[in-house]
């Protein structure tokens, strides 16, 4: 699971991938993202409930080498995509303004 600033650093670069680049948000929407190889990060809430509507996504990641990583609030990371409702998955799929926060992140 992420530390806390790198959680702020993965809910900006959520919010700068929404505001310049493109995402997608929902299990559903991100599995579709990751099977067609279009995702670049994909980032899951720890706090989803039930865990079955995210356990597949981690080895799907794997399977086709995206960046994957775990944030403790899905209220914060519905709020960075710009909802009004938690959210349990994004895939940024272009970066958009949040190529180099991206970058730095996927490194870690």
């Amino acid at each position: 699971m992420a530390e806390k600033n790198v959680a702020e650093k993965i809910y900006e670069a959520v919010e700068a991938a929404r505001k310049s680049g493109k995402i997608k948000k929902g299990s559903n929407e991100v599995t579709k993202a990751i099977e067609r190889g279009v995702a670049k990060l994909v980032i899951v809430a720890k706090n989803t409930e039930p865990k079955e509507v995210v356990m597949h996504l981690p080895a799907l990641c794997k399977e086709k080498e995206i960046a994957f990583v775990e944030v403790p609030s899905k209220e914060e990371l519905g709020a960075a995509a710009g909802l009004h409702v938690a959210t349990s998955a994004i895939a940024i799929v272009e970066e958009g303004e949040a190529k180099g926060l991206i970058k730095e992140l996927v490194k870690k």
